[in-house]
């Protein structure tokens, strides 16, 4: 019965049914309805616990540049500089003021607010413009804040950029490295492999030694096969150490083309906070990793 509850009220928070309910227990609902356990606000454990914690209390201004990926650029340009950030193509208020004329015969569009609004065009003549319009259109008409309450991207101005598509003629797909920093410290990297293929995505977690740790996140199995490190690993990781100075928590993403890292996109509540570890401890061990009271010390 309770099963049967949970998955009820997951359907209405897909359709919005929630939206009226104020930040704290929308959370509460929505933690419940995913996690099968009550949310503990007053003193936060897990990962998912913590990350809930971090959208109600730390509310910094620069998160809302920080998040969207057409502002984040410049952010990290002025950080690390411009020769790590994937080349911008153009930039729309609408799909109808892109010009595809002007457009290489590959490039990636997306939305800068949202997430899953992206379109690849590996090959200019058989694209798709009007599926694409489609999947862009939609991701414009939505305010990501909504679903799960992540306050940075409540502001951001919904835009579409066009990038560079960074994979080869020839290939499926590059591996995306995600990077899990505490406080300015990375700790654990999540290769993402095979997202655009037949098998389907695969979430392989790795130290920053390049040695596997042992969970699987979100129901993607990790790789059976060997993840080689990229060649950039260090690089990748002083970056995202230098991008995440002070913050409690923070991802920092890439990819590698030719040896050289380039700046993806930065998430501060990867799975909005409510996605599943197996096996359930390493929620607790990420979580014990998260200090909050960098936060609680500017909020006292």
């Amino acid at each position: 019965m309770c099963s049967s509850i949970r998955k009820g009220i997951r359907f209405l928070l897909a359709r919005n049914f929630f939206i009226w309910l104020p930040d704290e227990p929308y959370l509460k609902l929505k933690y419940w309805a995913c996690i099968g356990k009550k949310l503990n606000l007053k003193n936060p454990q897990t990962f998912n616990e913590k990350l809930q914690w971090l959208k109600l209390n730390d509310r910094q201004r620069e998160y809302t540049m920080m998040v969207d990926k057409y502002e984040a650029k410049k952010y990290v340009s002025d950080i690390i500089g411009e020769e790590y950030i994937i080349p911008t193509l153009g930039v729309w208020d609408r799909f109808e003021d892109i010009d595809f004329s002007t457009l290489p015969d590959q490039f990636v569009l997306k939305t800068t607010h949202d997430s899953g609004g992206v379109v690849i065009c590996r090959d200019k003549n058989s694209f798709d413009t009007e599926n694409a319009r489609k999947i862009i259109n939609k991701s414009m008409g939505r305010n990501y804040f909504y679903s799960g309450r992540e306050w940075p991207y409540k502001n951001v101005v919904p835009r579409i950029i066009g990038e560079k598509y960074l994979c080869k003629l020839g290939e499926s797909g590059i591996v995306d490295y995600k990077i899990m920093c505490f406080g300015g410290k990375a700790k654990c990297i999540f290769a993402c492999t095979g997202r655009y293929t037949p098998s389907g995505l695969k979430i392989t977690v790795f130290d920053t030694d390049w040695n596997r740790i042992p969970f699987e996140r979100d129901h993607h199995p990790s790789e059976k096969n060997t993840v080689s490190p990229p060649e950039s690993l260090k690089r990748m990781i002083e970056i995202s150490e230098r991008i995440s100075k002070d913050i409690p928590f923070v991802r920092i993403d890439f990819y590698e083309i030719d040896g050289s890292p380039y700046f993806g996109e930065i998430t501060f509540f990867p799975a909005s906070g409510f996605g599943s570890f197996s096996p359930e401890e390493w929620d607790k061990t990420l979580g014990d990793w998260i200090n909050l009271f960098i936060v609680k010390g500017n909020l006292s």
